[in-house]
């Protein structure tokens, strides 16, 4: 259940993990194979020294987080007691208890197991409801990000589609297209400039390049398409990215941070 919640957490992205641990069923292992040699060499079970062993060095040994190792550390507090032998109510699974170990044999728990515990959500994370919507949001995306790409490799040619997006983009950036004048601004400045100015002519100086590099860019895939240019890997896969309606990567390099499409 320990290994479940830890590694279940990791698909809600930084609400989950404030970063990404690499924990995988070695940690499980191991941990299984420590909780049998306890088992077998003492006849009390030392549970404060199993959630050590678990939550600073196997598990919590992947955590550079304080607060992510508080995380971990809670979650073998709550489940890792004497009282998980006697049919403990488990807070993580509301409605499940954990099985008491005298009535079943291995087959049976794994039964017990399967038709008792709840369904999982956000709750049984310690996570609101709405932790679930960005996970869903972007298992979404990532499926249909990945028809588009299977779509693509079946489309017609390379290049057949874009020809429309690259004339409406290179319709907003003619020569008429509003650029910053870098020169103008900083001949405006008096004195010295404080950092609010210092942040605009940053931020319009970047604006400057993307708007370039998109122009640039555009103007030689639709110089390659009409066959004027050879067809690079850069201009393929930007004619990839815009038959896909992704943002191009030569554009992301130079861009503002954004999740927005294209």
């Amino acid at each position: 259940m320990f290994h479940s919640l830890i590694l279940g957490r990791r698909k809600f992205g930084s609400i989950g993990w404030s970063r990404i641990y690499n924990f995988n069923d070695g940690d499980l292992t191991i941990c299984g194979d420590v909780l049998h040699n306890y088992l077998s060499k003492y006849e009390k079970v030392p549970y404060q020294d199993l959630i050590y062993i678990y939550g600073e060095i196997m598990y919590g040994g992947h955590i550079t987080d304080q607060l992510d190792r508080r995380t971990n550390s809670n979650y073998l507090q709550v489940i890792v007691r004497p009282q998980i032998m006697e049919g403990m109510q488990l807070t993580c699974a509301v409605g499940f208890k954990s099985p008491i170990p005298h009535r079943f044999d291995r087959d049976k728990y794994v039964q017990y197991v399967e038709d008792s515990l709840p369904a999982e959500n956000p709750q049984m994370f310690g996570l609101h409801p709405n932790a679930e919507i960005g996970y869903l949001t972007a298992a979404g995306d990532a499926l249909f990000d990945q028809i588009l790409l299977i779509q693509g490799g079946s489309a017609k040619g390379a290049g057949s589609g874009p020809q429309n997006i690259i004339d409406e983009f290179l319709k907003k950036l003619n020569d008429d297209a509003p650029m910053f004048d870098m020169i103008g601004l900083k001949a405006k400045s008096t004195g010295d400039p404080d950092p609010f100015w210092i942040v605009c002519i940053q931020e319009c100086e970047r604006m400057n390049i993307l708007v370039q590099t998109i122009k640039i860019s555009l103007t030689e895939l639709d110089m390659g398409l009409k066959g004027q240019l050879n067809i690079t890997d850069a201009m393929d896969g930007l004619s990839r990215s815009l038959s896909l309606g992704f943002v191009p990567a030569g554009w992301t390099e130079v861009a503002y941070a954004s999740l927005k499409g294209l």
